[in-house]
């Protein structure tokens, strides 16, 4: 079936996000986790945390395309510093990233309804312990707000 990613799926999925815990949702374009590519649109919210990690796997690179708002990607190096920030926008000079595997990365939203396109390839395996840095807070953890407004400062 053929489905058209417009203007209209991105606001709906924004309002999904506003109105979830996490700030942040996603529809999937791939029919199942087992699926050899995943294609999915992202809409995050600027309060949204996003923890830092990496894709360990040689074949799991991800690619990330605004369609709506702006979108600060974090790079890291292993031991948690910031290496660089890059700003995406939609319709800007900057619109989208490829991050190869292995390359510690985070998301922020940089203002309300923003919408990514995200693709990587699957099957879809949550993420490993060696891939979630020990120098980041996890979701949910009372340090984890502070740490998403240092990264979202890094924009400013």
């Amino acid at each position: 079936m053929i489905q058209l990613i417009d203007q209209a799926m991105c606001l709906a999925l924004s309002e999904s996000a506003r109105q979830l815990p996490r700030r942040r949702t996603n529809r999937n374009f791939h029919s199942d986790n087992a699926a050899p590519a995943h294609r999915l649109l992202v809409a995050i919210e600027p309060d949204s945390y996003v923890v830092p990690h990496c894709h360990a796997d040689a074949g799991k690179a991800e690619s990330l395309l605004c369609l709506r708002g702006r979108l600060g990607v974090v790079l890291f190096s292993p031991a948690g510093e910031v290496e660089r920030c890059i700003s995406l926008a939609a319709g800007g000079e900057v619109m989208g990233i490829d991050i190869p595997p292995g390359v510690y990365h985070s998301v922020v939203a940089l203002c309300s309804d923003t919408v990514f396109f995200e693709a990587k390839a699957g099957p879809y395996v949550p993420l490993a312990e060696h891939e979630k840095p020990a120098w980041a807070p996890s979701e949910g953890a009372p340090e984890a707000d502070a740490f998403r407004e240092r990264l979202s400062r890094l924009f400013a």
